[in-house]
């Protein structure tokens, strides 16, 4: 089937078709780096790592911004509370989510703008939507986007401009009600924000955190761009208001493709600190949780459904992700074919059908677990054929380019594979003193042999 995925706009699968031929531009809505990201903050960026991921191995071109989001109030209360300039504050917070998307694994965005760096183009795009008169200026020299100007607003949300009322406007960044209000597009300076604000025509102030994502993704990624991701804690008002002022600033469409990932239960239960169930990537590394694991808790349920991270999950997974890792390890001491030729079994067209259909990770999980206890009894009968093989290793292969759930595997030389196989002969044949011959060679290599139900195993000492 086509690749297909469901737009959070239009509220309905829709065939992916990018605007210029294999080239995807997509932006993900980053972090606020007032602190260290959570577990559920990482169940949307690993949904939009497997997004990349299979976009990338379907040959598109992907280019990737995700936004740093360096000043909102978050930000600044932060920087308030613990007597640091804002910069000290984000810059310690930005390293530890770099340190964290790395050790996930997670494939890095090609820019990440910090909204620090771009004012001078979101104070051109407010001028600009003041000048079209979809904003206005109000006493204290804050702007406003008049969102009565735009009779489909709620578009994203279903909400109704003209069976609501208009409460009054916002200044905070978030908020949680799902009502129209004009939003703030610019902040006039107050004395709690200290040195923190930017000279505009309107006066000091500082930008609202939905005109930061608009003039940035704008700016790298054109005024008409593919696909646009974030939580669905992020549908309102958050995005709502960037294709409010997006499609009023240009007049033309602004994205082709909204995706948005569900929440995430912790333990069972809504993530909480006073609950016990808030965890960051720091945490769960103390708790010995590998990247592997979470990547797989994380992707084994439908992105557009709620999942649930738990501790007592750990020991599950694991057994998994040792099966992977053994398939793995089984197939590849075996002597493969010298062969280039993407050659696949069958059950990976099913495998990528399931992907095609809006991402279906459980269903494609199920595909390649059928498929990999039908090779293994294969391999138990002694029925690899070079073919086999190959096929086997390229949906592997295939397999961890878009989940990245196996770890980096120790190489093993050729030389030591063939001495392992020529020892699995001298066994087979009852030369016991060869097969202890060949051993010993073996691990005066630095590597050991072990013996098991399913074939020997090859590992570093």
């Amino acid at each position: 089937m086509p690749l297909c995925f469901y737009n959070s706009l239009s509220r309905k699968k829709e065939i992916f078709k990018p605007i210029q031929n294999d080239k995807v531009g997509l932006y993900t809505c980053g972090p606020t780096v007032y602190d260290e990201a959570h577990i559920g903050n990482f169940r949307t960026f690993i949904f939009e790592d497997l997004l990349k991921r299979y976009l990338l191995f379907r040959g598109y071109n992907v280019f990737h911004v995700m936004n740093i989001t360096d000043v909102d109030d978050k930000t600044i209360n932060r920087s308030r509370e613990e007597h640091k300039p804002l910069n000290v504050i984000t810059k310690k917070y930005s390293d530890q989510f770099f340190k964290d998307l790395a050790w996930l694994k997670i494939i890095p965005a090609n820019v990440y703008p910090r909204a620090t760096e771009h004012i001078p183009g979101m104070i051109q795009m407010i001028s600009q939507l003041l000048d079209k008169g979809y904003a206005y200026k109000n006493d204290d020299g804050s702007v406003y986007f008049n969102i009565g100007c735009d009779p489909d607003y709620g578009r994203l949300v279903r909400i109704k401009l003209s069976e609501q009322r208009v409460t009054e406007r916002m200044d905070n960044d978030e908020y949680e009600k799902d009502e129209p209000q004009d939003f703030v597009l610019w902040k006039s300076k107050k004395k709690d924000d200290g040195d923190v604000y930017w000279d505009s025509p309107w006066g000091p102030g500082r930008p609202g955190w939905h005109i930061e994502c608009s003039a940035m993704s704008i700016q790298y990624l054109g005024e008409h761009f593919d696909l646009h991701c974030g939580g669905v804690d992020n549908k309102f008002p958050h995005h709502e208001n960037e294709i409010a002022q997006s499609l009023y600033l240009r007049g033309k469409p602004f994205v082709n493709f909204w995706l948005h990932s569900e929440y995430l239960l912790v333990e069972g239960r809504k993530m909480s600190k006073s609950m016990g169930n808030y965890y960051r990537i720091t945490d769960l590394r103390d708790m010995g949780f590998s990247a592997e694991n979470i990547r797989y808790q994380l992707l084994s349920g439908h992105y557009r459904t709620k999942i649930i991270f738990s501790s007592a999950k750990k020991y599950q997974a694991d057994k998994v992700l040792h099966r992977l890792s053994d398939f793995k390890e089984r197939v590849t001491q075996n002597e493969l074919i010298s062969n280039d030729a993407l050659i696949f079994p069958n059950e990976f067209h099913q495998f990528c059908s399931a992907l095609n259909d809006d991402l279906d990770t459980p269903r494609a999980f199920a595909v390649y677990f059928d498929w990999m206890k039908k090779v293994n009894k294969k391999m138990d009968r002694s029925e690899e054929s070079p073919e086999l093989l190959l096929e086997t290793k390229n949906f592997i292969d295939a397999f961890e380019n878009i989940f990245g759930l196996l770890p980096q595997m120790e190489i093993i030389p050729p030389e030591i594979i063939s001495l392992a196989k020529l020892r699995k002969e001298a066994r087979g044949k009852g030369d016991w003193a060869i097969a202890d011959g060949l051993r010993n060679e073996i691990e005066k290599h630095g590597f050991v042999v072990e013996d098991t139900i399913k074939g020997y195993k090859i590992k570093k000492v």
